[in-house]
């Protein structure tokens, strides 16, 4: 998150040309030092709060596939990040020379900059294609992360997060900037999947009038594992019967039903990936109805 924001700013800063010149270490002595050995104006933005989001908390879980096998993943959880950012001249004031109007300048711009980039996406700061967006976090490469610039309660305890910040510190006024970011949860196994359900229906007493009915599911893979969505499943009764033709949903999951006692010859195929068969006497001990494409 912190080069994302950086380079936002570089991007459309124009008086921001250089990394150094936008630094998240804390803006005390060393800080200070710093910015006069630079010789340019510069950025501090120090990360000061972390929060999680309540309003966004969301406790469903969600179930997906990790090659092939089922695992329960509980929703992100949403946490606002708060940062401060403060302008800095190296310049010393004198009866000529204004440094803070330089400070408020450069604060302005970074103010603008953060408002056009609203939302926050990473997709849409760095070039498509390149390491920087392909160093970025899948949870929120292309997400659009919410944020707040200068909300109108501001930072509740500016007073106190200076005083700390060296024997020279000065309050200084500050960007009050929050971002919204998800942070991923651990999956859990979710357990075997139900794959075959039987319906038996007969007449009260007369075990001899039973007739049962079967609903098969399974999971289409690519070679590599991971579920493939509208494979088309195929399923043939004897003498080649087409008994139905299905999708596979997003999770790769596909369910038949209304199939008798029998044996059914199974085919998926998706094209550009591949094609799978499998043999299947109903019911089945093992209940293995998934296919791999090849």
């Amino acid at each position: 998150m912190d080069e994302l924001i950086r380079a936002v700013l570089l991007r459309d800063v124009a008086a921001l040309t250089s990394a150094d010149q936008v630094r998240f270490q804390p803006p005390d002595d060393d800080w200070r030092n710093a910015v006069a050995n630079l010789g340019k104006s510069a950025l501090n933005v120090y990360l000061v709060d972390l929060r999680e989001n309540r309003a966004l908390r969301d406790n469903d879980w969600q179930l997906v596939f990790d090659n092939g096998q089922p695992k329960r993943e509980p929703s992100p959880l949403r946490v606002d990040c708060h940062y401060l950012l403060s302008a800095w001249s190296p310049a010393t004031v004198t009866q000529a020379i204004e440094p803070t109007l330089d400070e408020h300048a450069l604060l302005y711009a970074a103010m603008a900059a953060l408002a056009n980039a609203d939302p926050l996406n990473p997709s849409q700061v760095y070039p498509a294609g390149s390491a920087a967006l392909g160093a970025v976090d899948p949870l929120i490469r292309d997400a659009d992360l919410p944020v707040q610039i200068v909300p109108a309660e501001g930072y509740p305890k500016l007073a106190e997060f200076w005083g700390p910040m060296g024997a020279n510190s000065r309050s200084k006024p500050a960007i009050f900037y929050i971002v919204t970011v998800p942070v991923a949860m651990t999956q859990q196994l979710a357990g075997p999947l139900v794959t075959t359900r039987i319906i038996e229906f007969r007449q009260d007493g007369d075990p001899s009038s039973a007739e049962q009915w079967l609903q098969i599911g399974g999971t289409v893979t690519d070679p590599a594992g991971a579920p493939v969505a509208g494979a088309v499943v195929t399923i043939t009764g004897t003498g080649g019967r087409v008994i139905d033709a299905v999708a596979t949903g997003a999770d790769g999951r596909f369910t038949v039903g209304a199939l008798h006692t029998d044996g059914y010859a199974i085919h998926a195929a998706k094209p550009g990936v591949g094609t799978a068969d499998k043999t299947a006497a109903l019911p089945g001990r093992s209940g293995d109805y998934d296919l791999k494409l090849t």
